[in-house]
C-alpha cells in the first residue's frame, strides 16, 4: 500500500503533494513501482497534529480523486477518521476506508462502510494524535490493542459491515512506546488470531528514528528506509497481509524476496 498525503504537516511527506498534479503524479508513479493499493489522506494525525475540517480534507483529497479516476489501476484507500469524507471519497472512486481512530472519532464510518459494501480498514490508536505520545501508555500493549480492536470491530459488525470486509492494523506508533512497537511486530502472531487480515505501518516512522539516532539525535524520515525495510519484512514474515509504505520501489522488492522465502511469491516475472 502505497502513502499518498495531501497535507502541508505529515511527518515525512508533508507539503509535498499539496498540488493536486504533483500528487496524481507520484500516486501513478507508486503504481509504476508495484503499489497494489493507493492509501490517500486529507489529514496528517501525526504525533502532536491538530484535527482538520471536513472542508479542507475534501478540498485536498477530491481533485486527486477525480484527477485519478480512469488513470489509477489499482484500488484506492481513503485514510480519514470522518464519515463525510468517506463517503465523498467513496462516490469520487475511492474502493477502501482506512480509519485511523478505529471507529473512535466517528462510528458513522461502519455505517458508510456497511452500505457501500466496500472493505473498511479498522487501527488502533491509544488516544489522540495531538497527545498520543504524551499521555500514559499501556501496561500490556497486546492486551490493549487486542480490546481495542475486538471493541472497533464489534461496532462494526454490529453497524452491518461483513466480516469478509474487515482488516486490521495494530498502529505501530500510534500511542505506543519505542519498547512496544517492537513488541507488536514480535508478537504479530498473536494479532492474527484475532481473525481478520493484518495491515502494518512501520514506513519511516519515528521510532525507527530513535533506533538509527547518533550523537543524540533521532535519524531524520528520508534516513529511515533500510530500518523501514527490516520492519517491512519482519511484518511479512510475521503474517502480515498489506504493509504501508512511503518508498514502494524499494518496499515492493522487500515484499517480493520476502514472499519468496515463505515460499508465496505468486508469478515470476520474466
Amino acid at each position: 500500500m502505497g502513502v499518498l498525503n495531501v497535507t502541508p504537516d505529515s511527518f515525512s511527506d508533508g507539503g509535498k503533494f499539496l498540488d493536486p498534479r504533483m500528487a496524481i503524479d507520484h500516486a501513478l508513479e507508486m503504481e509504476r513501482g508495484g503499489a497494489d493499493l493507493l492509501d490517500l489522506g486529507g489529514e496528517s494525525t501525526r504525533p502532536g497534529s491538530g484535527g482538520t475540517s471536513v472542508e479542507t480534507e475534501l478540498a485536498r483529497i477530491l481533485p486527486v480523486l477525480h484527477g485519478l479516476r480512469g488513470a489509477l489501476k489499482i484500488p484506492i484507500s481513503i485514510d480519514t477518521r470522518k464519515a463525510e469524507v468517506a463517503e465523498a471519497a467513496i462516490a469520487a472512486g475511492a474502493e477502501i476506508i482506512n480509519d485511523v481512530s478505529g471507529l473512535k472519532n466517528d462510528p458513522r464510518i461502519a455505517d458508510v462502510a456497511a452500505r457501500r459494501g466496500v472493505p473498511l480498514i479498522l487501527m488502533h490508536m491509544r488516544g489522540e494524535p495531538r497527545t498520543m505520545q504524551q499521555a500514559p501508555f499501556a501496561r500490556d500493549v497486546m492486551k490493549d490493542v487486542s480490546s481495542g480492536l475486538r471493541t472497533s470491530i464489534a461496532v462494526a459488525r454490529k453497524a452491518g459491515v461483513r466480516k469478509s470486509q474487515i482488516a486490521i492494523d495494530p498502529g505501530i506508533g500510534f500511542g505506543k512506546s519505542f519498547e512496544q512497537n517492537y513488541e507488536l511486530l514480535r508478537k504479530l502472531p498473536e494479532l492474527a488470531k484475532i481473525g481478520y487480515p493484518l495491515l502494518v505501518g512501520t514506513s519511516r516512522k519515528g521510532f525507527l528514528g530513535v533506533t538509527l539516532a547518533q550523537d543524540g539525535k533521532s535519524a531524520p524520515p528520508e534516513a529511515r528506509i533500510w530500518a523501514t525495510a527490516a520492519t517491512v519484512a519482519a511484518s511479512i514474515f510475521g503474517g502480515a497481509h498489506i504493509v504501508r509504505v512511503h518508498d514502494v520501489d524499494e518496499m515492493a522488492q522487500v515484499a517480493r524476496v520476502s514472499d519468496f522465502t515463505l515460499g508465496v511469491p505468486g508469478k515470476l516475472r520474466r
